[in-house]
Formats: C-alpha cells, structure tokens, sequence
C-alpha cells in the first residue's frame, strides 16, 4: 500500500506526480475540499485550465471518465475514480482578497492561494502563474434561471476520495481548503498518496 501523506488543516504542498502515477485525495473526516493545481514538469507554462477541460466535457459537474485539460489541449490527469461525484471547476483559489471579501471580520488568511504559492515556488512557479484550481469535494451548486452560485458544504465523507491519474509528467500543488464557507464552517487535513503506475 502506497504511503498517506496528511495535509493539516489550512496549508498546502507541491510535489510531482510521473505519468502513470494515480494521486488520490482522499478526505479524511468529511466535508473537506482540497484545491488542485497541475503544471507540466517539462514546460510550466502549460498549466490546467478550467476553460478548455469545461469545454471539452460539456458539463460542470467533472467525475469518473472525464479527463483534465491544459492551456494547450492536452490531457493531464483523468479521473479514475470518484466516490464524491461534486467538485467545483469553477472558482479561484481563497486568498487574502476572499477574506475581506467574504469574511471581513474574520481574521485574515492567505488562504489556498497563498499556501499553492508558498508550495510552489520551490519549483519556480510564480504566484501570477496560479490559475483556478480544480476543487476536489466543493460543492458548488447553480441557479438554473439565474446563473446564482452558492457554496455549500461538501456532500463529501470521512474517507470519501477522487484518484486522478497523470497523463504526462507533473507538478502538483495540493490544498487543505482554508475558507469557512467552503468547508462548513471547520478546517480539517485532507489525505492524499500516489500509486504506482500500473
């Protein structure tokens, strides 16, 4: 059985993931969302993006079978399995800005967005290169008639998990979410491990 790493509440991590590895999230306790961020480890200028893995699956709601997109049309990661079937695709990582935003009188927090920069500059991925992330466990319903987003707790339980497997060489940035609405109201780790390639 391949190692668990924990990610503790409100923090982040970077590493890389070879194609033909399988990264899975796995939320520990419930109710938890894991922002996930993929560059191609030979060129970090080709990142994923929403845009064109939302355009290509035509629907919102990203589960076993769908594939994600980079910037230039080609396959990162596909889900290989998803107990949760509810991610979000669509809203940036939380950051110093969502805090006073959002909750301006909650102490302030650097939030996903600050944790993802923090982890990645290692690899010499500069915050301006940070795109939207691909939320594993939010829940992010849509008015039909009127396009209105809410944020609601994840449908996501203790041990609820998504396995994505690489398509092409990566680094990954991984996050224990650090925003009150996306997660409930409480902050929690999210477990992750890499499998082999099979």
């Amino acid at each position: 059985m391949s190692t668990v790493h924990e990610i503790p509440e409100r923090s982040g991590t970077a590493f890389r993931l070879a194609r033909g590895e399988t990264l899975v999230v796995i939320d520990p306790r419930g109710e938890q969302v894991a922002d996930l961020l993929a560059f191609s480890a030979d060129d970090q200028g080709e990142v994923i993006s929403s845009g064109r893995t939302l355009d290509y699956a035509e629907t919102l709601y990203l589960t076993t079978g769908h594939k994600l997109y980079s910037n230039r049309s080609r396959v990162m990661l596909e889900i290989v399995e998803d107990t949760v079937g509810r991610h979000d695709f669509l809203l940036t990582p939380c950051s110093f800005d969502t805090f006073h935003h959002f909750y301006p009188t909650l102490p302030p927090h650097r939030g996903c967005f600050g944790n993802l920069a923090a982890a990645l500059e290692p690899y010499g991925i500069a915050p301006d290169q940070i795109p939207t992330a691909f939320n594993c466990f939010m829940n992010v319903p849509i008015d039909g008639e009127t396009g209105k987003l809410k944020v609601l707790p994840p449908i996501s339980r203790a041990g609820d998990h998504i396995s994505l497997r690489a398509e092409m060489d990566l680094i990954i940035g991984l996050t224990a979410c650090s925003a009150p609405d996306s997660n409930g109201g409480t902050f929690k780790p999210i477990h992750y491990r890499i499998e082999p390639k099979g």
